[in-house]
């Protein structure tokens, strides 16, 4: 990647974590704050959405290397023996949730860019990163080995679900705090993410 299409990630990062709405952008600010021509947005990425694509992509391999590195730790430290479930479900939520409460965070880039895929006339290039899965995958083999009697479609469905209690955790703030009578401290990531883990790992356990 040339250092222009570099300096515009990093402007449309910076640039997109101060923004209120994205609509804010334009590609006239992109290029002053990257100190380049408005031309070069449409050179090097194909069009301002496309180039916001692209810094989401970059930020969204942060967040999962984060998740690969967290993981990576709960697997070594009880090496040869399995991963503990809870420590698996907390990799595999707890970056997500710590971020969105992170306020120097790079977690409003991603909900700009949940925002734009919900409503973009341009759907496909979102779909790379939305519908990705292959970082999950990781996730499943030790998940396997902590649940046998699950199939993979059944090991999968539970992941499914403790992305969506994530996602609604993440996202829904005052409502998760009206709805836990405020018993919950969703300024604490430790404390909500050990909840989410709370509620998870019972999924992957054996019914007696």
């Amino acid at each position: 990647m040339n250092h222009t299409s570099v300096r515009l990630l990093d402007a449309c990062e910076r640039m997109l974590c101060e923004v209120e709405c994205v609509d804010d952008l334009t590609v006239r600010r992109l290029a002053r704050e990257a100190g380049v021509t408005p031309s070069s947005v449409n050179y090097h990425f194909g069009s301002q959405e496309r180039l916001i694509v692209a810094t989401a992509e970059r930020v969204y391999r942060r967040l999962n290397q984060e998740r690969m590195n967290l993981l990576n730790r709960a697997v070594q430290r009880r090496h040869p023996e399995p991963p503990l479930i809870e420590e698996v479900i907390a990799a595999l939520v707890g970056p997500s949730v710590r971020w969105s409460l992170e306020p120097t965070s790079k977690y409003r880039v991603l909900a700009h860019f949940n925002s734009m895929s919900q409503r973009s006339r341009d759907p496909e290039i979102y779909r790379a990163i939305i519908e990705g899965v292959e970082h999950h995958r990781a996730f499943m083999v030790y998940l396997r080995q902590l649940a046998p009697w699950l199939d993979d479609a059944g090991i999968g469905w539970r992941m499914s679900c403790a992305l969506g209690i994530r996602s609604q955790v993440t996202r829904s703030r005052v409502r998760n705090e009206v709805l836990t009578d405020h018993a919950i401290d969703f300024s604490d990531p430790d404390a909500v993410i050990a909840r989410i883990v709370e509620v998870v790992a019972p999924m992957f356990r054996r019914l007696s």
